[in-house]
């Protein structure tokens, strides 16, 4: 007792008053740093947020330093000395980077949701982090610059996380540490003055990878003019964007040309869900193997491994009966519908439907920042979109693409979009929110590769979700699926596939897709 008694006195002598962090959760130390930075309505009234100044580097060169943020998720960071510039920048929709060498090029997979979170991050201020979807965890304490800190993990809704360390007697950010554009990143902040009500940093010293700069900031402002243009791609950068309805037709009419195609190949796919708790602990894991194969536009999947296990015989019998009976039903709708296509063909009418295609997003969205890239060894136009304000949805497909923003890769030549990347700039409410309502920031990956040099296949697709069914129960997930072993059908392959008709016992592998 009296060495418990001792610790906490130990402590509040070195916090200078303060109760230990130990004792505290994340979520009141965020609350203490922002009423410390100015309170949570100052904080949320800051629209833009500009930091200028200038820096000496560990070798001794002189720069610039300039961070530009803006409501709800735009992010620009430049460093530059002489005639190189190290840009980082995410415009809302899709994260780009400038290297010392003046090289252009649009941030994926990890390195471009790096730069999302910190976006996210910095325009979040941390006044409300549940509604900003944003994960807090008390890791402990630590030093920094000699002087102790409490250590809080932050974690995005896309799962990415930082580290943020906040002194004990101020209540101020003094040290963050994360991965951002795919480099290691130490920021360390001193010197506090007050702007507008809103304490903010002078003194920065950041670390990026081997290199190390020392910035004083001159100017510090909020709520100044910030335009849209400051996070986008270079001008000089970007190309004139082609006639998207023509190309977006070229898209949806090669559709049937690349599903047949599609038709030819089979392959592997694994998936793993992960759920979970409210505070971002795991809640729940579980990973699925298949093979697949498609028929009539469609993926045919049959399980052959749970959580990295071979399924029994038995079970993998269970799991090829699904399969036909899938088979089956997809070939009864097909033939229904040649039928009706005939019969309206004999009588003189049209039985082509609306259905939803890739030009929705015409109407829908806008495209902005259009450049041409290298992707996976192919050329391939990039673009970014978001939702048209002029446009009036009235279906429901309509209504999903009005809400999503983000980036496109599409091979010209091929027809088709290699890779996807959008996420919902709104919540998406299903039978007004009283089915469904997919939250706000919940978003989305796809991606493709150019296999056998004639067709673009799935290789990976990634879903971060946040939903809520019946007004009560929600669920946060992730879900990744990669793909991968494509083989094209051929009598070998076939035969390799099942057993032949007849044959007793559970086929090695799912059955064979049908003649």
């Amino acid at each position: 007792m009296r060495t418990r008694l001792l610790s906490i006195l130990i402590a509040l002598i070195l916090t200078g008053g303060a109760y230990p962090a130990c004792a505290q959760d994340a979520g009141k130390i965020v609350e203490q740093y922002v009423k410390a930075a100015g309170g949570a309505r100052l904080l949320a009234k800051i629209q833009t947020l500009t930091l200028e100044g200038t820096f000496t580097s560990d070798d001794g060169k002189m720069g610039t330093y300039t961070l530009d943020t803006k409501l709800p998720n735009r992010y620009y960071s430049e460093l530059t000395a002489g005639e190189k510039n190290l840009i980082e920048a995410y415009n809302g929709k899709s994260a780009w980077h400038q290297n010392a060498a003046g090289e252009l090029g649009t941030l994926v997979g990890p390195e471009g949701m790096q730069l999302e979170a910190a976006a996210q991050y910095y325009n979040s201020r941390l006044v409300n982090p549940k509604k900003s979807k944003i994960t807090l965890a008390f890791v402990g304490h630590a030093q920094v610059r000699g002087r102790d800190a409490m250590q809080v993990e932050i974690t995005t809704a896309t799962g990415v996380k930082r580290q943020v360390f906040f002194d004990p007697q101020t209540r101020l950010i003094v040290k963050e540490a994360a991965t951002v554009g795919g480099v290691e990143e130490e920021i360390l902040y001193d010197e506090y003055r007050t702007v507008d009500g809103v304490k903010l940093p002078h003194k920065v010293e950041l670390h990026r990878g081997d290199d190390k700069y020392d910035i004083s900031v001159t100017r510090a402002a909020i709520n100044g003019t910030v335009g849209e243009r400051v996070f986008d791609f270079p001008v000089k950068s970007q190309v004139k964007l082609p006639d998207l309805k023509a190309l977006f037709k070229e898209i949806d009419d090669n559709q049937k040309a690349i599903d047949k195609i599609k038709e030819n190949y089979a392959g592997s796919q694994s998936e793993e869900e992960t759920e979970f708790e409210g505070d971002g602990r795991v809640k729940k894991r579980e990973s699925n193997e298949y093979t697949f194969f498609y028929l009539n536009g469609n993926e045919i999947t049959t399980v052959v491994k749970k959580d990295g296990k071979p399924l029994s015989e038995a079970e993998q019998k269970k799991e090829n009966e699904k399969t036909q009976k899938r088979i089956a039903e997809l070939q009864k709708r097909e033939t229904k519908k040649e039928a009706k296509a005939e019969k309206a063909k004999e009588e003189g009418k049209s039985d082509e439907k609306d259905e939803p295609g890739i030009e929705i997003f015409l109407r829908a969205c806008q495209f902005v920042n259009p450049r041409r890239e290298r992707f996976r060894g192919q050329d391939v136009l990039v673009f970014d979109f978001e939702p048209n304000p002029e446009f009036k949805a009235h279906k429901m497909v309509e209504k999903i693409v009005q809400k999503l923003a983000g980036v496109v890769w599409i091979d010209e030549k091929a027809h088709d979009v290699a890779r996807l990347e959008a996420y919902f700039t709104g919540d998406m409410k299903i039978a007004g929110g009283l089915l469904a309502n997919l939250q706000k920031g919940t978003s989305f990956v796809f991606e493709q590769a150019f296999v056998n040099n004639e067709v673009w296949l799935p290789t990976y697709m990634e879903a971060h979700v946040g939903v809520r069914f019946l007004l009560v129960k929600g669920i946060k997930a992730s879900v990744v699926t990669r793909y991968w072993d494509y083989k094209k059908f051929n009598v070998e392959t076939l035969s390799t596939i099942a057993k032949p008709k007849g044959a007793t016992g559970a086929p090695a592998d799912p059955p064979a897709k049908p003649q």
